[in-house]
């Protein structure tokens, strides 16, 4: 069963499989309820590509409706993040809860033996279990947003685009004719898709405003709610320049107690550099490492790895970076590899010292 969700990596996984000479069969998920009137959310214009394309392959396209599960799994835990003025990654959780949950649990139902998506990773197989590696176009590479997969979950997932480059696929796909050749790559958050991120928030957070303050103390301006910025943003912060202070500013800390976003100059500020960050819990995908663990790490997508050690501590376990590293912002997730393989990650709950403390 694959996982058709009307672009072109899931079309193209689906020719892939069916060459493969395997019985292939496809399962299109609405996972958002909701009047969009504005066009945000194009789950009618997905649904008519993905049928388009089972059309196209001579293949059976299944409709389940998860949006319950969305919003019970992954969308309320979404918005606690926020209330807890901490910034969440939902492509993660939905995808342990969502794509690899409910969706393998509905394939499996309808009798099928396998779920496969279009996610870019590679899935290897070993006397020691399933392992999550790294795609070959490394600038597509989705290991980050899988690390919360489990062994059972792995060992049923098909990632037929392990070895392929987004360009290969799009040129498979126009020689193929499958429509959604030239559809762009959807963005936003998982399958809500692309808003005005502020006023999508505020119909479900409180609007609460307090000032805007440089870390001496001086007043710059008002925000509009703590929830609704991230550490490094620099966009959308309606700070203008300041008598002999002009350049761009950056959201450095968040300060519950008064309700104050703390803004700074230059992007490397020390304020928003740190060498370490804690974490309660970490889900290793195969057998956890002896520690401490030296590896890379990643804090977002796409970002190069980063030298670590993971070691562990008291409440949990510390990540010690070799090099600096900026906007480290709890609620995101830290994901840590070990050559090409991704052995799993962690949400980040406290940032370490401050360098400017540290050194």
């Amino acid at each position: 069963m694959v996982g058709l969700s009307g672009g072109v990596d899931s079309a193209v996984a689906a020719h892939l499989l069916l060459e493969q000479g395997l019985q292939v069969e496809a399962l299109f998920m609405k996972n958002w309820e909701e009047d969009d009137r504005a066009g945000y959310c194009a789950a009618a214009e997905d649904l008519a590509d993905a049928q388009a394309v089972a059309d196209r392959l001579g293949i059976r396209l299944h409709t389940v409706n998860f949006s319950s599960e969305y919003w019970e799994r992954v969308f309320e835990i979404f918005l606690q993040e926020y209330k807890a003025l901490r910034t969440p990654n939902p492509d993660v959780l939905c995808n342990r809860e969502i794509k690899f949950s409910a969706f393998l649990d509905h394939a499996l139902a309808l009798g099928a033996d396998a779920m496969a998506t279009g996610h870019y990773a590679r899935i290897t197989h070993d006397a020691s279990g399933f392992h999550l590696r790294l795609a070959a176009d490394a600038a597509k590479d989705q290991t980050y947003f899988l690390h919360l997969l489990n062994q059972a979950q792995l060992g049923r997932a098909l990632f037929p685009l392990a070895t392929l480059t987004k360009p290969e696929v799009r040129a498979l796909a126009r020689q193929l004719g499958l429509q959604p050749a030239a559809k762009k790559d959807s963005t936003g958050i998982c399958f809500i898709g692309e808003r005005r991120f502020r006023e999508f928030l505020a119909a479900y957070l409180p609007t609460t405003p307090g000032p805007i303050e440089t870390p001496e103390g001086l007043p710059l301006g008002e925000h509009q709610g703590l929830a609704f910025y991230t550490l490094g943003q620099r966009q959308g912060l309606g700070v203008g320049g300041v008598a002999g202070r002009e350049g761009a500013w950056y959201v450095a800390a968040k300060d519950a107690a008064r309700n104050a976003l703390i803004v700074v100059q230059n992007s490397n500020h020390p304020l928003l550099l740190t060498d370490a960050l804690e974490v309660r819990q970490v889900h290793w995908i195969g057998r956890a490492p002896a520690l401490p663990f030296s590896c890379q790490a990643r804090l977002r997508h796409r970002q190069p790895p980063q030298a670590c050690v993971v070691e562990a501590v008291e409440d949990g376990f510390r990540v010690q970076f070799s090099c600096p590293q900026r906007a480290v912002t709890p609620g995101q997730s830290v994901v840590f590899y070990f050559r090409d393989e991704c052995f799993g990650g962690a949400v980040i709950e406290k940032i370490g010292d401050l360098i400017t403390k540290n050194k």
